[in-house]
């Protein structure tokens, strides 16, 4: 019997808990948590900055009220820039040990063009030589924190493509967090990835998309905050990512961590009532992982 179930953990954003700003409405803290719990899930990222309290013991106490631990948090840096390197491993460093005596396991980097999240533009090959050299010393950092950092593809930053993906697995040895729903968003075949570079994954992110709205998104014309408002992420199921194809792929691959279902979420008409909103939207995509993936994994393939 597979214990694939025991392993699927749960995300803020799927709740709205966003830094960006003007993206939504943040749900309270405690209502967040005791629907997550109340779905079974016992682990959970971070989220935003003010969803969980600062200090590493209250994270801890905060989330065992609800049965949870923490796995990990989503963490932006800026990694080709040589006029902040020491600045970002200091920050590295205070992160991994915040991470660290919260109980956490992974340290998931996301590499963007500065802390604004502007535009990625093409970098010089000495700036990407740079940053395949910074995977490394963060690798480092997380490996005396007890931590794996994983390297979240993701839009709007420089590991964006397909062509980008590639160009980190050959220049450095980073680890992956496999987001099926930004891979694809990138060009990036997530069932392909699983099965070239299973080695490389270390973090499982479960988002499924509508591929019919990525053009303008990747083209700057559409913010990725307004496609999510429009609706470009739909529940685990509803898209057109293979999620079950990902699943399976790893699986029989061997891979025992984590698959976080996170379906970025923006509420954008006032809170939902209870039993409503996000709540409904998970419980469909738990559902679909339930009754449609899961069957098939202790079946022959």
């Amino acid at each position: 019997m597979s214990d694939f179930l025991s392993r699927v953990a749960s995300a803020p954003i799927s709740w709205g808990i966003c830094e960006v700003p003007g993206w939504g409405a943040m749900l309270p803290t405690p209502r967040v948590l005791g629907e997550m719990a109340g779905l079974g899930f016992t682990a959970t990222e971070l989220g935003a900055p003010g969803f969980l309290p600062t200090s590493p013991e209250g994270v801890k106490d905060e989330l065992a009220g609800f049965g949870m631990t923490l796995l990990g948090g989503f963490t932006p840096v800026v990694l080709h820039d040589k006029a902040q390197r020491d600045e970002t491993i200091a920050s590295a460093k205070t992160t991994a040990k915040l991470f660290q005596d919260a109980g956490a396991t992974k340290f998931i980097s996301s590499v963007v063009q500065d802390m604004d999240w502007s535009n990625p533009r093409a970098l010089s090959s000495d700036e990407q030589a740079h940053m395949a050299e910074m995977f490394g010393i963060i690798d480092d950092i997380c490996a005396e924190h007890g931590l794996e950092q994983v390297l979240h593809p993701h839009v709007q930053t420089l590991v964006e493509t397909k062509d980008d993906i590639s160009r980190v697995l050959d220049s450095c040895d980073v680890h992956f967090c496999l987001d099926t729903g930004h891979m694809a968003f990138g060009g990036q075949d997530p069932v392909q990835f699983a099965k070239d570079a299973m080695d490389r994954v270390g973090h499982v992110h479960l988002k499924d998309i509508r591929l019919d709205m990525v053009e303008p998104v990747l083209r700057r014309e559409v913010s990725l905050m307004a496609a999510t408002q429009a609706g470009i992420f739909t529940p685990l199921g509803q898209g057109d990512v293979d999620i079950m194809g990902v699943v399976q792929t790893l699986e029989r691959a061997g891979y025992d961590g984590w698959y976080v279902i996170e379906q970025d979420t923006a509420i954008t008409d006032g809170l939902p009532g209870e039993g409503e909103g996000p709540l409904h939207e998970v419980t469909t995509s738990l559902q679909y992982l339930v009754e449609k993936v899961a069957p098939t994994l202790d079946s022959p393939s």
